[in-house]
């Protein structure tokens, strides 16, 4: 069995290189053979009237990108990815996500979503302002729809901000949510592993709304099998098999009851902290499930 891991080429955070090299040594644990690539362009190419191939056919590609073209090509060349390219791509864009996991009984905050904008000079839309603030609450929560790490997630703590956001980011595609007050800089980090919740931690930031280990926050291990949070448990491994995913960090809000709240779904999670925090090698479980699941194949 061989396998590829492929992440971007361009301003490579060094968590990913950590993530790709972490999974290159647990599958060699396990004896299969994996390439490590930055440029998976190398890879495929949309040839004329020509079927799309592989250069180098392997057994499986562990995708650590977000690059939907890319992905797509991969699996019209027939590899099997880990994640999926549909999985990719729902995560990718927080609006697809919370449109996905919609009328599956998954609690989520309120959004209203941004109406698209093409020209910087254009004025404020009054009457969307109006609607926002009649359906959410202050301080509210607006999230450009690509970001990662808590980058492109801000706080508008009154109309003011919420104006002036709204004129900044008015040409991208963004949403508006209800905050989570009791979650203020505290969430539940999942990972889920082939649909299965494999490992859970707390994650909190004294300094940020945003829990995100990346701007400060802290991870602080759960017990996986503690019965008060089996509906955090259920909600993640939900959320997995909705979207499809292999591999997954799904992030949870706790509302004013305890209750969780899908913050967002993360496809390429990071797992160094979780494995720091818990003791639980993530990265072996996620090299034994895709051997397994190409083994099924």
């Amino acid at each position: 069995m061989k396998g590829l891991i492929i992440i971007n080429p361009y301003k490579i955070p060094y968590n990913s290189v950590i993530q790709a090299e972490r999974l290159s040594k647990e599958f060699r644990s396990f004896g299969v053979e994996v390439d490590f690539v930055t440029d998976g362009y190398t890879l495929c190419h949309v040839d004329g009237n020509k079927n799309l191939t592989l250069k180098n056919p392997v057994d499986f590609i562990i995708y650590l990108d977000k690059d939907k073209y890319l992905s797509a090509m991969l699996e019209k060349c027939g590899a099997r990815l880990f994640n999926s390219h549909n999985a990719i791509r729902i995560c990718d864009d927080k609006g697809d996500t919370y449109i996905a996991l919609s009328n599956s009984g998954v609690n989520m905050p309120k959004t209203i979503f941004a109406p698209v904008c093409y020209k910087d000079s254009a004025n404020t839309d009054k009457d969307f302002i109006e609607y926002i603030t009649s359906k959410l609450n202050f301080p509210i929560v607006v999230k450009e729809s690509y970001g990662s790490m808590g980058k492109g997630v801000y706080l508008a703590k009154d109309k003011g901000e919420l104006i002036s956001l709204y004129n900044a980011l008015k040409t991208k595609p963004h949403l508006y949510q209800n905050h989570v007050g009791k979650s203020h800089g505290i969430d539940i980090r999942v990972i889920v592993i082939g649909k299965k919740a494999v490992a859970i931690m707390k994650r909190e930031n004294l300094t940020d709304f945003r829990s995100n280990v990346g701007l400060g926050g802290k991870g602080y291990p759960l017990d996986i099998n503690d019965k008060t949070l089996a509906p955090f448990i259920a909600t993640a491994e939900k959320v997995a098999d909705i979207i499809n995913l292999d591999y997954c960090g799904v992030d949870l809000l706790i509302d004013d009851n305890g209750a969780p709240v899908v913050c967002e779904v993360n496809s390429n999670a990071f797992f160094m902290e979780m494995e720091s925090a818990t003791g639980i090698n993530v990265a072996s479980l996620y090299a034994k499930h895709v051997i397994d699941s190409v083994n099924k194949l």
